[in-house]
């Protein structure tokens, strides 16, 4: 048998990918919205089809308390490695529409990079590890039994999957997990994440009088919600930038040095950063860098709030109610769960008798931490490095991805965290893109890795 080298072997069928892609992105896999359950289905059909045509030997849409899972596998050899790729074929919502530059659900190509909602996030991202995988079935170079788990309720906090991984922990038996859902440091410094923070969530109602009242007749003598709500945020953050929720850093390990000597090594321009985004200056917590602050230590954020009237014109009313939708990023070691509490309790504690309040948790999940000595991390650094022509830097990320833990905790699986998105390619946002070169490189970085972690047969 002929083996067409990987880099001819996209090039051949780059048309054929591009259009596979293109389907899936056209599907509004949007979780977070209820009339979107029949495009879920329609999104989970459409990858157990691609991936039986990439080359599993069985792939099964199963059900969950929510969306479905797709599961697929192709187990080569007893004695080989066996790798669960990881992915979620859910999407965020593309609001507002009226800053898209295009239809965020009829992708198109432009300035080389393809754009469209999930193109990165996780749709182009994990359709990099299919197409790897497709490759190496093809050209008989596969040298590990690889299983397929991706959901669709990622972008909701994975509430279903837990459960699914615990009911079917047999069948998801695995050496190691591989995810293609995170970011490098640039496109010409490739980066793998080592570190994840967690998550905590919670949604607020205050509650002053039983209806919304004249701001003539009764302002200054009945305490205002939203005043309120206001002054109770306010609280939670001291002058320097600490969180002040008691026992909240009881279990926040110190960075290590060693740590915070590696981050300063990383390429990182302040006033480009702050000019990427349009602010004047950086705000956090005293004695930390800005890469310090979003990697390593923990946040507190208002997401949204809202209460009285928001519409045309004026409305001289002090309102009955008023909502916040907050979170905290958290780092290793700290429990979600006890993070959760500690905050209800905090508010309670704080809030006046001229109001009532009522703090209901959303979602959340663990830190994650991967040892950059793991066999699997190598043959992934491998990849990066035959790929990208250097040799990837080890960060961790601020973001979370609450099932990552998850896996550890329920599977016993530590995860290479394998990911080729950019911060530019505005996860989450307007005009969501993937740069087309990159997509390239990321197939081949994962047909390295297999390559590489196939050598080590047990």
């Amino acid at each position: 048998m002929k083996i067409m080298d990987v880099k001819h072997y996209i090039t051949a069928h780059e048309s054929r990918f591009l259009e596979e892609l293109f389907s899936l992105i056209r599907i509004p896999s949007i979780s977070a919205k209820p009339e979107h359950k029949t495009d879920m289905m329609r999104c989970a059909k459409l990858w157990q089809a691609l991936l039986l045509e990439a080359g599993a030997d069985y792939v099964d849409i199963m059900p969950t308390k929510g969306n479905p899972v797709v599961y697929g596998e192709k187990l080569v050899n007893p004695n080989f490695k066996t790798v669960l790729v990881y992915a979620h074929y859910d999407v965020m919502p593309a609001e507002p529409l009226e800053l898209w530059n295009s239809n965020p659900f009829e992708p198109v190509i432009r300035d080389n990079h393809i754009w469209g909602r999930g193109v990165d996030d996780d749709k182009g991202q994990s359709f990099i590890q299919v197409k790897a995988f497709e490759y190496l079935v093809k050209n008989d170079l596969l040298n590990c039994n690889v299983k397929f788990l991706f959901e669709g309720e990622e972008e909701i906090g994975s509430p279903s999957l837990e459960a699914f991984c615990t009911e079917h922990k047999e069948m998801l038996k695995a050496d190691i997990i591989l995810v293609s859902d995170t970011s490098m440091l640039g496109a010409d410094t490739p980066s793998l994440t080592t570190g994840l923070r967690g998550l905590a969530y919670w949604e607020i109602e205050v509650t002053g009088p039983n209806r919304d009242l004249h701001s003539g007749h009764f302002g200054g003598a009945v305490a205002n919600p939203i005043n309120t709500l206001c002054e109770l945020l306010a609280k939670m953050i001291d002058s320097n930038r600490r969180i002040t929720i008691p026992h909240f850093y009881d279990d926040v390990l110190p960075v290590p040095q060693a740590e915070r000597d590696m981050i300063a090594k990383i390429p990182f321009d302040l006033g480009t950063y702050m000019q990427n985004i349009g602010v004047d200056a950086v705000q956090g917590e005293i004695g930390y860098s800005t890469l310090e602050r979003n990697s390593c230590r923990p946040s507190f954020d208002v997401c949204g709030i809202w209460g009285g009237y928001t519409g045309e014109g004026s409305k001289t009313v002090l309102p009955s109610k008023a909502y916040a939708k907050v979170s905290c990023r958290l780092v290793a070691n700290q429990n979600h769960e006890t993070i959760s509490q500690l905050f209800i309790d905090y508010m309670h504690q704080l809030a006046p008798k001229s109001v009532r309040i009522k703090v209901t948790p959303m979602h959340g999940g663990q830190g994650y931490v991967c040892p950059i000595d793991l066999p699997a991390y190598k043959a992934a650094e491998k990849g990066f490095e035959k790929a990208f022509g250097q040799k990837p830097l080890a960060v961790r990320r601020g973001g979370s991805i609450p099932i990552i833990s998850t896996f550890e905790q329920v599977l016993g699986i530590k995860t290479i965290l394998m990911g080729f998105g950019l911060e530019s390619n505005a996860i989450h946002s307007p005009n969501e893109n993937f740069d087309l070169t990159i997509f390239r490189q990321g197939i081949e970085a994962v047909v390295e890795f297999y390559r590489e972690y196939g050598k080590q047969i047990d």
